[in-house]
């Protein structure tokens, strides 16, 4: 029998519950696949915890959007189409975009499979995808290419460090808010820190004192928004994608889930293979900050809201 992790209320992590489930067998154009490593994210904390609404109709609620692992079972045959070519028995995957990650085995259609490159481990497979595609998506929004300066919010959190990343590769010069401890990490990615608090405006221009072309916010605080306005001239190249409050009203770009926001979708289903080549290639790193049992996703998820990680969680099967 295999296992998965349900939110069986509304509230913190003691609604959550490790239970039996029955994954079925795959049928046509899907796989089974035995889970090693499931990625850790806010929005799966915030969904139990009514963030969008406290719908009882959702309960009990499975949780986690991706996950990395091996496919035991394909339906209908020896193979099924997989989003980057046929998939086997056999086959370590990446899992991106599913519903229910955070469980042993998952039964998920063949087009939301991607081969993991065999440079990267499960762990850090797992917690590619999601971080990945956000990033993605917010430089193309924001338009951010070749001679720009850039600003990133949050640049030492997993959406962050896969910013300041990408963003370094297309060209760009990259600043980056962050704690102390995570500065030393963001110079050797080529990223110029900057300590966010009280003073970063001051900061930041006097690194860039004609302005920065573009601003990305991965840290939704006042503060991040309100330097980003002052520093980009041109607004539509100021993207948060956590600030879903305000972004209307500042006149700047949302992106993810939130009410209005730009969902990016075909936009974030085909960065995956970018994100796999480069991940394989050793240009892109994914920063492990810790992995949990699956039976502790409560503590994961402490962890994750408290701010304690820099890098990505995984919840291990």
């Amino acid at each position: 029998m295999a296992k998965a992790v349900v939110a069986t209320a509304f509230g913190g992590p003691e609604v959550l519950s490790l239970v039996d489930i029955e994954p079925g067998a795959p049928g046509p154009g899907h796989v089974l696949v035995e889970v090693r490593a499931a990625g850790v994210n806010p929005i799966d904390y915030k969904r139990y915890r009514g963030s969008s609404g406290a719908d009882p109709a959702q309960l009990p609620m499975r949780l986690g959007f991706e996950a990395a692992g091996v496919v035991s079972q394909v339906g209908d045959g020896d193979q099924a189409q997989g989003f980057d070519g046929p998939v086997r028995a056999g086959d370590e995957v990446i899992v991106y975009r599913v519903d229910g990650a955070y469980a042993t085995e998952l039964v998920v259609a063949a087009s939301s499979v991607v081969h993991k490159p065999a440079t990267i481990s499960f762990e850090q497979a797992s917690g590619l995808m999601l971080a990945g595609a956000t990033a993605v998506h917010a430089l193309q929004v924001a338009k951010v290419g070749p001679g720009d300066t850039v600003l990133v919010h949050g640049a030492s959190g997993g959406v962050g460090l896969m910013v300041v990343q990408l963003a370094v590769g297309l060209g760009a010069r990259v600043v980056g808010t962050a704690g102390v401890d995570s500065h030393e990490r963001l110079r050797q990615l080529g990223v110029e820190p900057v300590t966010y608090g009280d003073g970063l405006l001051e900061r930041a221009r006097s690194l860039a004192p004609t302005g920065f072309d573009a601003a990305i916010d991965t840290a939704g605080t006042d503060e991040a928004l309100s330097t980003s306005v002052a520093l980009v001239a041109d607004r539509d190249r100021v993207v948060t994608v956590v600030a879903f409050q305000r972004w209307q009203e500042l006149g700047i770009k949302a992106i993810g889930g939130g009410p209005g926001a730009d969902p990016g979708t075909k936009t974030r289903s085909e960065a995956r293979l970018k994100l796999a080549r480069l991940a394989g290639e050793g240009k892109l790193q994914v920063f492990m900050a810790g992995t949990y049992p699956l039976a502790q996703a409560g503590a994961a998820h402490e962890a994750l809201a408290a701010g304690r990680a820099h890098g990505k969680i995984a919840l291990l099967t």
